[in-house]
């Protein structure tokens, strides 16, 4: 299993009971996907970066679980289609987007500099 962080923003409208209760619909769905979570983080209503639809706020929650790619494949797809989440990301934390390392990576570079090529 992998470690994701999953980061929603809920509507302000909502009532923060609400927003909580949101946090907790997705622990449920996590737990009956068989997923474990790990920490739930809820950090209220903050002023967002950038407006969205002509909202400026939203109630942000981080949730760090552990799983399969098919629960983030699924919850993905649950978290498009929900009204109360304007927007959400998840990620892998420690693994850095478009850095592939191949395998020999580090083998082949190590014998490698300047000093080794010969010139004729």
């Amino acid at each position: 299993m992998r470690t994701y962080e999953l980061m929603t923003i809920h509507r302000p409208e909502l009532a923060e009971a609400d927003a909580r209760r949101e946090s907790q619909v997705l622990k449920n769905f996590l737990h009956g996907a068989d997923a474990s979570v790990v920490e739930i983080d809820f950090w209220g209503k903050r002023r967002l970066a950038y407006e969205i639809d002509k909202v400026r706020e939203g109630y942000y929650t981080v949730i760090t679980f552990e799983g399969e790619t098919r629960h983030v494949a699924a919850l993905d797809r649950a978290l498009s289609l929900s009204d109360a989440v304007m927007r959400h990301k998840i990620i892998r934390p420690g693994v850095h987007p478009g850095r592939l390392k191949t395998t020999g990576e580090s083998s082949d570079r190590s014998g490698r500099n300047g000093a080794s090529v010969s010139r004729r």
